[in-house]
């Protein structure tokens, strides 16, 4: 995840299977592959990806407690991005068997491609 001045243009970060492009008056923040990460953007590096398996319904609740609450308890820092169809916990690299597993101990089906 990396991040520009508000008034960036928007960049052509689309390099892997997951772009997320938010723009506020404060900052332009990109959460894309590292190798999309222009030199000398300030970048947060080593982050994993876990998506909940969705279309969710908006009517729903508790989801993202659900999920942010075990990481919590378990001292696992998490991004959270939303989309119109599901959710997205990013989590460090070094913290993703421990998410994984307090994940699963709630009873949260975790699949993340590499088992």
């Amino acid at each position: 995840m990396w991040r520009l001045p508000p008034e960036a243009p928007t960049p052509p970060a689309d390099t892997g299977n997951f772009l997320s492009i938010t723009r506020t008056a404060d900052e332009l923040s990109i959460v894309s592959s590292t190798v999309a990460v222009p030199a000398g953007a300030p970048a947060e590096t080593g982050w994993r990806c876990l998506g909940v398996v969705g279309p969710l319904a908006f009517e729903l609740t508790g989801i993202l407690a659900a999920l942010a609450v075990p990481l919590a308890r378990s001292g696992i820092p998490i991004f959270v991005i939303s989309t119109f169809d599901t959710d997205y916990l990013l989590v460090r690299s070094h913290h993703l068997d421990r998410a994984c597993t307090a994940l699963r101990d709630e009873g949260h089906v975790v699949e993340t491609g590499e088992e």
